[in-house]
C-alpha cells in the first residue's frame, strides 16, 4: 500500500492567499535510488515589489533529483500562485521556494534559477541549490537565455 501525503489532490481548492498559507502536498518516488532530474519550469512567476507594490515577473526553473518524496505539481502550483500577492524582493522569492521544496521533500539534491524580468531597467537572477550536484546526475542546461536588451 503506498501512502500519499494529499490534502488537495482530487480536491476543488481555492488559492492560497499568500505562501504562508500554502501547503505543499507530497507523493512517494516511484524510483528512489535512481538518479534523475525532475523539472519544473514555470515561464509565468509573479510577486509584488516591498517597496512600490508593483508586480514583479519571472521565470522559474526549478531542477532536482527526488529522494523518497516527489512534489505533487497541483499544489506546486498554488504555492507558486499565492505569491502574487507577496511582497518580497527577488532573491527572497527565489531563495523562498528553493528552501521550502527541500524542507517538504528532502530532496538528494535541488537548484532554482530565478530570471527576473528587468524592473528600473535591470534585471536580477537569482539562482540558488543546495550543494554539488551528483555526478551520475545528467543535468541539461536550464535553457533560459541571459537578458540581452537592445544592445
Amino acid at each position: 500500500m503506498t501512502i500519499m501525503e494529499t490534502q488537495h489532490l482530487g480536491h476543488a481548492v481555492s488559492m492560497p492567499l499568500s505562501p504562508d498559507e500554502a501547503t505543499l502536498d507530497r507523493v512517494p518516488n516511484p524510483h528512489p535510488g535512481t538518479a534523475y532530474l525532475a523539472r519544473f519550469t514555470v515561464p509565468e512567476f509573479t510577486s509584488l515589489c516591498p517597496v512600490t507594490g508593483q508586480p514583479d515577473f519571472a521565470h522559474l526553473v526549478i531542477d532536482y533529483l527526488p529522494g523518497e518524496w516527489l512534489v505533487e505539481s497541483k499544489t506546486l502550483k498554488l504555492y507558486l500562485t499565492s505569491f502574487r500577492n507577496h511582497g518580497a524582493f527577488h532573491e527572497d522569492c527565489t531563495v523562498r521556494v528553493g528552501k521550502t521544496l527541500v524542507e517538504r521533500l528532502g530532496p538528494v539534491w535541488l537548484r532554482i534559477g530565478g530570471y527576473w524580468y528587468p524592473r528600473g531597467g535591470i534585471p536580477i537572477d537569482v539562482f540558488w541549490q543546495t550543494g554539488s550536484p551528483p555526478a551520475e546526475l545528467w543535468l541539461p542546461d536550464q535553457g533560459v537565455p541571459s537578458y540581452r536588451g537592445r544592445g
